[in-house]
């Protein structure tokens, strides 16, 4: 198809008389992270909303027939997703008003965003693109080409000051709007008694720096004995991190492999603390899960965790790395209980900020905007 051919196809601009109608190019849920979560819910809020009509676009689409067979090759598998991936965006995007596209770092940006925001280019759909990574820092200092893209678009909308920073670093224009966290799912109780039942939902990559937490966690092992920790969450680290648990004489801790979101919450439920100790991150919707179930969180301070947890008010802060002082924060909660429950409790209070009533109407500021050539 030619670019005018797909300028052509381009929709008349959107009317007060019907609803925007946009399209969210993002990960399924068949791809369990943060994005996917964050993409899906969004969906759900949108669904028979009187103003905006909302769609996923999966940017890992299953591929058809004999390219099925390709996904088992590694390799290949890109390929395939990639063929299926193309034509679907021009289907879908030339009927968008507004094309929401999720963002990543490295070559998801390549493989994901960037199609995406080259065939609504030719379409003449105005691009929000929603970067999330951790990882900008780095990305954005080694790729022109995510630089240039980033600048190209209608706009950018970032989740945390942390990463509106970074952007503006490098000359970026960006507006925040903070993650999602749905009240109605997480149930809020105060803890009493204060259990030494530790939790963590990061996915077991590198990035998240697990190995950090089963040695905070030896440390409150020592303390106490029957201190369990539950590991929700799968990657390639796994094996790794096993065998540091093992080597480390660690008893009570689970790893319960990748939990479905409308699992997770039960989880949060059946534990007393939460704790993570990233690398690198960004805003966690993690953190926000724990704040709306009441427990009390301790994490490390990487990337924008300290524009979400203020330390000594919403939580326990750590430097990077520093399993030390993350065990002494979870000792210090377990010997200081009502100190944990005051944490949890200001922390839940900010939960408001991270609700759909306070964030529909930004993002329908947003899309409304770009729709109207603001």
């Amino acid at each position: 198809m030619s670019v005018g051919t797909l300028t052509a196809a381009a929709a008349a601009p959107p009317t007060l008389e019907r609803r925007l109608r946009v399209a969210i190019v993002a990960p399924s849920l068949r791809i369990l992270g943060g994005q996917a979560v964050q993409a899906d819910r969004l969906l759900q809020h949108w669904s028979g909303d009187p103003d905006v009509e909302a769609w996923l676009v999966p940017v890992n689409p299953e591929p058809p027939g004999a390219l099925r067979h390709a996904t088992r090759v590694k390799y290949l598998r890109t390929v395939a997703t990639e063929l299926t991936y193309a034509p679907l965006l021009v289907r879908e995007l030339r009927r968008a008003d507004v094309v929401h596209v999720f963002s990543a770092a490295y070559s998801s940006f390549l493989l994901a965003p960037l199609p995406a925001v080259t065939v609504a280019s030719l379409l003449g759909k105005p691009v929000l693109l929603n970067y999330r990574s951790g990882e900008a820092p780095d990305h954005l200092q080694r790729s022109a080409i995510a630089r240039h893209t980033l600048r190209r678009v209608a706009r950018n909308v970032v989740p945390s000051s942390f990463l509106a920073g970074v952007f503006h670093g490098f000359g970026i224009d960006s507006v925040i709007v903070p993650n999602l966290v749905d009240l109605e799912r997480f149930a809020y109780r105060s803890r009493e008694p204060l259990r030494p039942r530790l939790l963590s939902t990061r996915n077991l990559e590198p990035l998240y720096n697990i190995a950090c937490t089963l040695r905070a966690f030896r440390l409150v092992q020592d303390r106490h004995p029957s201190a369990t920790l539950t590991l929700a969450g799968g990657g390639s680290d796994e094996a790794r991190l096993r065998t540091l648990a093992h080597t480390l004489g660690l008893t009570g801790v689970t790893f319960t492999g990748r939990v479905a979101p409308h699992d997770i919450a039960p989880l949060y439920d059946d534990h007393d603390i939460y704790i993570q100790s990233p690398d690198i991150d960004n805003m966690p919707t993690s953190i926000l899960e724990a704040y709306a179930s009441g427990l009390p969180v301790v994490s490390t301070d990487a990337g924008g965790i300290g524009a979400i947890l203020r330390h000594g008010d919403d939580g326990l802060l750590a430097a990077v790395g520093d399993h030390s002082r993350l065990a002494r924060h979870v000792l210090a909660l377990l010997e200081g209980p009502e100190g944990a429950r005051r944490l949890a409790a200001t922390a839940f209070a900010t939960c408001a900020r991270y609700t759909w009533d306070t964030l529909r109407p930004q993002w329908l500021r947003q899309y409304r905007e770009l729709a109207c050539g603001a």
